[in-house]
């Protein structure tokens, strides 16, 4: 439970401009969080655009992930889709090896009841050999998993120990961490509210931003968590305009920008629907970065 708390990290896939998979950026990706001092890391999640790459990709970022971690962090894999199914046969122990919990989004496009969504967690419970992350974007699923729903699984099955909670709907956590299970973990996936998340109560993020500034997002959540408001509220508003910039055009084209520009990742390339940060947008990245140099 405990190596839940604090920050985890959505990692981006690298691509290279003739879009296949860039392992050493990837590589180098990983290194730089884990210098910045985060506490685990989310593979192929919905920042990873795991919806456009292939099983054989899929497999090349996991085992490129564990390589480079080299334990030394706990691995979180991105294990959810809309085919109950199908998500369940994911859930095969082979190819969670290397992985210490599963992180899974409510079901997206068919728009279940919150009946549906219950028993598609349900299965998800039976058959995970791994701890379950619930993960709760409304915005990309089009359907809210209510905070009753989200109790009522993690009062059943003791395998749930967290929710990822990105509705971006303060009222909706603070109903959540009110009355959720002692055991129950609150993460909040939206890194603008993150803070105040945190202070009511809340286990942390798994954040994009944290993969740019991972010294000062992981700083800001463990100043949170120990009480030092101050500083904590001086990083955050800090970081307030690049939060706003990296999701302005969509995730993850604005990480991918700041992430290039940072000398992290060799190009910004993603991949069909999704298209790179604008030449704008990039410019203003650029601007916050070389503003901020000093205490990036």
């Amino acid at each position: 439970m405990m190596a839940y708390r604090g920050t985890g990290v959505a990692l981006i896939t690298p691509f290279r401009e003739d879009q296949t998979v860039d392992t050493r950026s990837l590589e180098r990706l990983v290194e730089y969080t884990i210098a910045g001092g985060v506490d685990y890391l989310v593979v192929l999640g919905t920042t990873a655009e795991s919806a456009t790459l292939t099983p054989e990709e899929k497999e090349l970022v996991k085992q490129t992930v564990i390589k480079t971690n080299a334990g030394r962090l706990p691995l979180v894999l991105g294990v959810g889709g809309n085919n109950t199914a199908a998500v369940v046969a994911d859930l095969d122990k082979d190819g969670l090896k290397g992985f210490d919990a599963i992180l899974s989004v409510s079901p997206y496009y068919n728009k279940p009841t919150q009946e549906g969504i219950y028993r598609h967690f349900e299965q998800v419970a039976l058959h995970a050999p791994l701890p379950v992350i619930l993960y709760n974007v409304p915005g990309r699923t089009g359907s809210n998993m209510l905070p009753s729903t989200v109790i009522r699984l993690a009062e059943d099955f003791d395998n749930i120990i967290a929710i990822k909670e990105a509705a971006g709907d303060m009222v909706q956590a603070l109903r959540l961490l009110k009355d959720k299970p002692e055991h129950f973990m609150v993460i909040s996936g939206d890194d603008m509210i993150t803070l105040p998340m945190t202070l009511a109560g809340g286990a942390g993020v798994i954040s994009v931003i944290a993969q740019g500034l991972p010294e000062k997002f992981s700083g800001m959540v463990r100043s949170a968590m120990n009480g030092n408001l101050e500083k904590a509220n001086g990083l955050h508003f800090e970081m307030m305009d690049i939060i706003d910039y990296i999701f302005e055009e969509g995730n993850p084209a604005g990480i991918k920008s700041m992430l290039s520009q940072l000398d992290i990742i060799e190009s910004p390339a993603v991949r069909l629907p999704l298209v790179p940060a604008s030449d704008e947008l990039r410019q203003k990245i650029s601007k916050y970065l070389q503003i901020g140099a000093a205490f990036l």
